[in-house]
């Protein structure tokens, strides 16, 4: 909807310049810094609304340019963060399964001993 909204103004802007130029048809002297020139009102408003798009338009490119490569470097950042998040999660549930584990056979053993115990076996061996 942006996107339309300033199509319209553009066309608007665009027609009211060219009435704008219509209406100035005299021939006007410009100064060029090293010759001075006779050209037509008419030309020198459309030549000079068409180097201020031209510069407009190259700020826009530079700029779309820019945002893009900022967020191809962003999406790199993302998956190298995803990468190195699923690995160290990786790790975790394998350090996390060995302390289980180490935990079942250390509750194992002190069980057994006390059963040992009970039955009277005094060491703790069976």
């Amino acid at each position: 909807m942006k996107m339309q909204w300033a199509l319209i103004a553009g066309l608007v802007f665009a027609l009211l310049t060219g009435i704008f130029a219509v209406i100035n048809v005299d021939s006007v002297q410009v100064n060029l810094l090293f010759n001075t020139v006779q050209i037509p009102l008419i030309l020198l408003i459309l030549g000079c609304t068409l180097i201020g798009g031209i510069i407009v338009g190259s700020y826009g490119i530079y700029r779309q340019y820019r945002l893009q490569r900022e967020n191809k470097q962003l999406k790199l950042r993302v998956s190298e963060l995803e990468s190195s998040a699923t690995s160290k999660s990786t790790l975790d549930s394998f350090n996390s399964m060995d302390s289980l584990d180490s935990n079942k056979s250390d509750s194992l053993l002190e069980k057994d001993s006390i059963q040992s115990q009970r039955k009277g076996n005094p060491t703790g061996t069976l």
